[in-house]
């Protein structure tokens, strides 16, 4: 059975039907954490305190401590490749870094920077490591469990007219609250970890949903992807790694003929032609707009919570 780790600032505990049991631990960070798995394990089965704190009424973090390795994974749902213009049967798969300063928790605002017009969303299901993910490693179905240690919420935001101009994502996916991770780290046996594909990620904007899919539509499942990561990047327990957003984001690709009649102007008139038309979609986030995203098997069984996050423009 899944066991909900949540963490305040000055503590960890497990969410034991919206009560906060706390964890007899000296653990400051994920990875030692997960190494203090007994006492997790204890909080989890103990009888919950008559004074157990209401969760509704905490002020909770991140699950993921930082410093750690925050990797995502570029296009990998099929949903979004068709958004991207891309054929699904032909993405690769391909991997970017986020800065670590980017993660906060699952009701920190996120802040759009002054020079940034295009701020989008991207829900992903961000897997947490609780063993090494060493060079060459080739990870299967059946030893995946072997790695990931949890599963957690998190909001890939975007600053899009900074990412497609570079060519590359590190800035545009990296700034302060970049990164909303939790609620709940959601700890899983290797029963719920077979469950993945019943995952249902959605994504509100202003409590209209603009994602809405299963991570059936997943184009590389986690074991493959973790295979292919490690070809080239270790992981450490207590990294994260972000396995891909579903369609409808904000951003959408133009149709082919605009693509075409795109390749014959000069970059930067390219970009400003493109990046005015962008600005007049009203599905990027704005000053006061709430974005709420949540992951769920449809029974329940594996709940991974709720994260509400208002976007507020740079003071």
């Amino acid at each position: 059975m899944s066991i909900n780790v949540i963490r305040s600032a000055d503590r960890w505990y497990v969410d034991r039907d919206g009560r906060a049991v706390p964890v007899q631990t000296v653990a400051q960070t994920t990875a030692e954490l997960l190494a203090d798995r007994a006492a997790v394990d204890a909080a989890a089965t103990s009888a919950v305190p008559s004074d157990a704190q209401s969760v509704n009424e905490m002020d909770l973090q991140s699950p993921v401590t930082t410093p750690a390795r925050v990797v995502a994974q570029a296009v990998n749902y099929r949903t979004h490749a068709q958004d991207s213009g891309f054929d699904p049967s032909q993405v690769p798969t391909t991997f970017f870094r986020k800065s670590s300063s980017s993660v906060v928790g699952p009701t920190s605002p996120i802040v759009r920077p002054e020079h940034v017009r295009l701020l989008d969303y991207e829900i992903e299901l961000g897997l947490v490591f609780g063993a090494p993910l060493p060079l060459g490693a080739s990870v299967t179905p059946l030893n995946l469990p072997e790695y990931i240690a949890g599963l957690v919420v998190t909001n890939d935001v975007s600053a899009r007219d900074v990412q497609l101009p570079q060519g590359q994502f590190y800035e545009g996916k990296s700034y302060p609250t970049f990164t909303p991770v939790g609620p709940r780290l959601v700890l899983v046996n290797a029963d719920e970890l077979r469950r993945l594909v019943d995952l249902r990620l959605q994504l509100r904007v202003n409590g209209t949903i603009r994602q809405d899919r299963s991570v059936s539509d997943m184009i590389a499942e986690p074991a493959t992807a973790l295979t292919a990561l490690a070809r080239f990047q270790p992981m450490e327990p207590g990294d994260l790694l972000l396995t891909g957003t579903p369609g409808g984001t904000a951003l959408k690709a133009p149709p082919h003929f605009v693509e075409v009649v795109a390749t014959m102007l000069p970059p930067a008139t390219k970009w400003r032609i493109f990046f005015d038309k962008q600005a007049k979609n009203p599905d990027y986030l704005r000053d006061g707009d709430i974005v709420t995203a949540s992951i769920a098997t449809p029974d329940g069984a594996v709940d991974l919570g709720t994260q509400v996050n208002v976007v507020e423009d740079s003071k």
